[in-house]
């Protein structure tokens, strides 16, 4: 595939990612199932559909970030910027899935998703987090963003996240999730989330 293909291809999936997270978003079916915001570089928005189509009947996906056009992100007001995008993107979702590929580290906007899950506030309620290891980077391993790394611990399972291979059946995503979900009342304690955020996309190549 051409990068010209790759681009194409992963614009298309943006696409039909947005499609999906509407749907559910005004659907009020399978109440049961946690509301999962989906954070992720957009280079991966193909391996990333494929995953919310392959799982979506495991968790209900929110899945439209944070973009370049929205005025908020220009605000010097770090507690006003990390306010709408609770309100705004990751809206009613209980856990943050961040979906790890090679340059995930690398993206400021996952930064900010990261550090308003972990936040408590007038606007924020606690998300839980964990991360998904994406197909691609399973032989070479992928760095983690900074602070997703952070509440890992000193070794995943030390600290208020969880970091995950990719999930070999529903039943395996669905208590991955729940950990997350449960961790907001049993893990809180170790948030690691002082972290300056971001300010700019990192270069990967």
């Amino acid at each position: 595939m051409t990068s010209f293909e790759r681009i194409y291809a992963n614009r298309q999936a943006e696409r039909e990612l947005r499609r999906i997270s509407n749907y559910y978003a005004s659907s009020k079916d399978a109440p049961t199932r946690h509301k999962c915001f989906i954070s992720y570089h957009r280079a991966d928005a193909t391996e990333v559909l494929k995953f919310v189509q392959r799982f979506e009947q495991t968790f209900i996906p929110r899945v439209i970030g944070i973009t370049e056009d929205d005025p908020a992100i220009n605000s010097n007001n770090t507690e006003y910027i990390m306010d709408t995008i609770r309100e705004k993107y990751l809206s009613d979702s209980t856990v943050t899935i961040v979906m790890v590929g090679s340059c995930t580290w690398s993206r400021k906007f996952i930064d900010w998703e990261i550090y308003s899950s972990l936040r408590r506030g007038k606007v924020n309620r606690l998300n839980g987090v964990m991360g998904v290891e994406l197909p691609s980077v399973k032989d070479s391993g992928a760095k983690l963003p900074d602070r997703f790394s952070d509440n890992l611990g000193k070794r995943n399972g030390d600290g208020y996240a969880r970091y995950w291979s990719y999930p070999r059946s529903d039943q395996a995503l669905r208590d991955c999730i729940q950990d997350a979900f449960d961790s907001r009342e049993t893990r809180d304690e170790l948030i690691a989330n002082s972290r300056s955020r971001k300010v700019r996309n990192s270069n990967c190549d």
